[in-house]
């Protein structure tokens, strides 16, 4: 934290406010609102404007300091996000500083009504609110030049930080103070795309000299004088309460300073983790099991066959598929399933919490501040506002960092609040793959009428699976009719389905007892394997190439159509490969964003290998190729790693996978070349964070298909 920390909240912000000498802007642009899924919604029109919610400063150091009030996980908003303030400040970009916001009210999303990073929408939601911060303080610079030499304003020329006009010059530094005096226009224009000298160009990130040099501050990493480490034990099945323990063995440990209990369950303090953990260990817990204690993940597969042979909610319906299947030339009907899945972020879960009688003060890389601020204070009794959150970087997220129930934030502040003594409470990742949240396990059952020609002609699939809105904040937002967005998006928005005029999609949300979250691409993530999947098996019957098959379906989507076709070129698609190989390809829209990818596989001594996989990407306007190029990579890596491999079991309650060595992630030696394409495009930006995993699991499967002749419909993929 820099002076900037020690500056009062209410001086802060305070727009105009001078602090440490120069230039503070608030700024609030009104945005047409969208769901995490990338769709619109409903625009709301305020009866006034909503409060400013992001900041920037131009210190007399001739630094440009941006607040931003969404968490860098990786995704690389500390880059993307300046660059948007940059292009239109016209500013010196080695100038440029970035920190987390503090968490407060006028940082709430654009969307959500709350702070918070997550559905790949930090950079989209912030795309025109702070080009306008950008273009404020270009212009309240400019007047302060102006006002100095006694020219016009337009007669004053700006670049890389610097004011001039004929023999006059100055650095932003040096006009901050007297820009701060005036009063900012209500309205400013906004550079064209044809004059964008920054915005559009790969640009390197700003986080990556801390991070490499280790300066960067990880929730992990905290540490201050007085500070305690902490371990939980927690149920072993999920609902199972403490009935007795038994410390003794625990306090005898050199180093464990107290035993508690919290609500989570049985938490150790000691003066490190080591002995937090051997305390831990000692601990002699009878646990009551509860309810949940027969939980088996094969009895929950049979009941969800079960359920989607009845009728569900209807998510989507077109005509009378009924009638049609009963008309069509062929049918297909087919199961696909998909597991439970953990985060298993490489940073495990932290917290650090400090509680004074006035003051509540978290260090924690989370996604969710605003929610984190309101359980932390109905836990110790304070005001939200007396409750001060300091985001850090996370090691990873992808959703396990935004949980509804704060509960890693929480649990942090309960081990606190009971020893009475700053406390970091750290999760191992045995914990957290064993008693965290998860992507729910789902089955689709469909049944497909294609005509003579080989066409899709109905269409007639339930989905089966938990809801990760119903109970949380989300819900008034995304469930609507009893039916959650999430669990059927991907299917119920195909544009497949668009174009067949019998269809109807079916959901069923059982509730099982397993806590259940939003993963990386959410619902998308199951959605897409299911539904390219089964496009591939209807061209492989029709005896028809894929990409003509979808060229063919897609007819009246010309963004899908520009992405098939790049990627299908970029890979070289109908071109000869090496013996033994095989292409897959597949193609999805999520979170605004469109991406098709062509997978090469081979099998080796019984094993699949991916060897390169070839993406194309429509996400509207680029903000930083470099970070797109990035996070499609990322994204082909998370999605092997559940096509491949990843998988959690349930018995007698219990999860069976523990770490790395079961819970199984991609391995360096199997990453394949990754080659990204970006297709040009004027429209919105989209998201980049989440859509590059949907893809990758269909592509293999459909590759395998082409080699092997296996329809493999269940993941992780395995060859018979």
């Amino acid at each position: 934290m820099n002076d900037l920390s020690n500056a009062s909240r209410r001086k802060f912000l305070k727009a105009g406010a001078v602090v440490g000498g120069g230039l503070v802007i608030a700024f609030t642009v009104p945005l047409a609102r969208r769901f995490a899924g990338g769709g619109e919604a409903t625009p709301a029109a305020p009866a006034t404007a909503p409060a400013a919610n992001a900041f920037l400063r131009v210190g007399s150091d001739d630094s440009v300091t941006v607040l931003i009030a969404h968490s860098e996980m990786g995704q690389g908003i500390w880059t993307a996000l300046p660059m948007l303030i940059a292009e239109e400040l016209d500013a010196n970009w080695s100038r440029v500083r970035v920190e987390h916001a503090p968490a407060a009210p006028v940082y709430a999303h654009t969307v959500f009504g709350m702070q918070m990073t997550g559905g790949s929408s930090s950079t989209w939601s912030e795309f025109e609110r702070y080009r306008q911060a950008g273009a404020t303080a270009r212009a309240l610079l400019v007047q302060a030049a102006a006002k100095q030499w006694g020219v016009a304003p337009a007669d004053c020329r700006v670049e890389n930080g610097v004011i001039s006009s004929g023999s006059h010059s100055a650095r932003f530094g040096e006009l901050a103070e007297a820009a701060n005096a005036l009063t900012a226009p209500e309205k400013v224009a906004l550079k064209e795309p044809k004059d964008w000298k920054l915005i559009g160009k790969a640009t390197k990130r700003l986080d990556t000299p801390e991070k490499i040099t280790g300066r960067a501050i990880f929730g992990m990493d905290v540490k201050f004088d007085g500070l305690l480490t902490a371990v939980v034990a927690r149920p072993p099945v999920f609902g199972a309460t403490v009935k007795s323990y038994d410390a003794a063995k625990a306090k005898a440990l050199p180093g464990v300073r107290a035993v508690v209990q919290v609500p989570s369950g049985i938490a150790v303090v000691a003066d490190h983790f080591w002995a937090a953990k051997q305390g831990r260990d000692a601990l002699a817990v009878e646990w009551d099991l509860g309810p949940n204690a027969k939980l088996d993940t094969a009895a929950l597969k049979a009941e969800f066959q079960r359920l989607a042979d009845t009728p569900g909610l209807v998510a989507a319906e077109a005509g009378d598929p009924a009638a049609a299947l009963k008309q069509a030339a062929r049918t297909l009907k087919a199961d696909y399933h998909v597991p439970y899945l953990a985060h298993a972020p490489m940073e495990p879960l932290n917290a650090t919490v400090k509680i004074d009688p006035d003051r509540c003060e978290i260090w924690a890389g989370t996604q969710f501040q605003t929610l984190d601020q309101m359980v932390a204070a109905q836990i110790t009794g304070l005001k939200p506002e007396q409750v001060q959150i300091h985001t850090t970087f996370l090691g990873g997220g992808f959703g396990r960092r935004a949980t509804p129930t704060s509960d890693f934030v929480s649990e942090a502040v309960h081990v606190a609040k009971a020893a009475g003594q700053p406390v970091k409470t750290v999760w191992t990742r045995e914990d957290d793959v064993r008693g965290g949240y998860y992507r729910p396990a789902y089955l689709h059952r469909v049944q497909i009428g294609v005509d003579d020609k080989g066409m899709p002609s109905a269409w007639q699939h339930a989905v089966v699976g938990q809801s990760i809105l119903v109970g949380t904040p989300m819900e008034p937002m995304m469930v609507k009719d009893g039916i959650d967005a999430t669990s059927v998006e991907g299917v119920a928005d195909s544009p497949y389905l668009k174009g067949i005029a019998a269809h109807r999609v079916d959901m069923h949300s059982p509730k099982t007892g397993i806590p259940v979250l939003w993963w990386r691409s959410v619902g998308h993530s199951h959605t897409a394997f299911v539904m390219e999947g089964l496009i591939d098996e209807l061209a492989l019957a029709a005896k028809q190439d894929p990409v003509a098959y979808r060229r063919a379906l897609l007819k009246d989507h010309p963004r899908h159509l520009g992405a098939l076709n790049l990627a299908a070129e970029k890979a070289g698609w109908g071109t000869p490969l090496p013996k033994g190989h095989a292409r897959g390809i597949a193609l999805h829209e999520s979170f605004g964003s469109i991406v098709a990818q062509v997978a090469e596989v081979s099998v080796q001594d019984g094993s699949i290998r991916v060897h390169r996989v070839t993406c194309a990407v429509d996400c509207g306007i680029a903000v930083n190729p470099a970070g797109i190029v990035a996070q499609l990579e990322s994204g082909v890596a998370f999605g092997l790693s559940a096509a491949l491999h990843s998988r959690l079991d349930f018995q007698e309650g219990r999860v069976q996978q523990s770490n790395f060595h079961d819970y199984v992630v991609l391995r360096l030696g199997e990453m394949p070349q990754v080659d990204v394409h970006i297709v040009p495009s004027t429209e919105k930006p989209g998201g980049v964070g989440e859509p590059g995993t949907p893809p990758v699991a269909p592509a293999v499967a459909n590759a395998l298909a082409a080699l092997t002749g296996q329809r493999l419909r269940e993941l992780p993929l395995r060859l018979a």
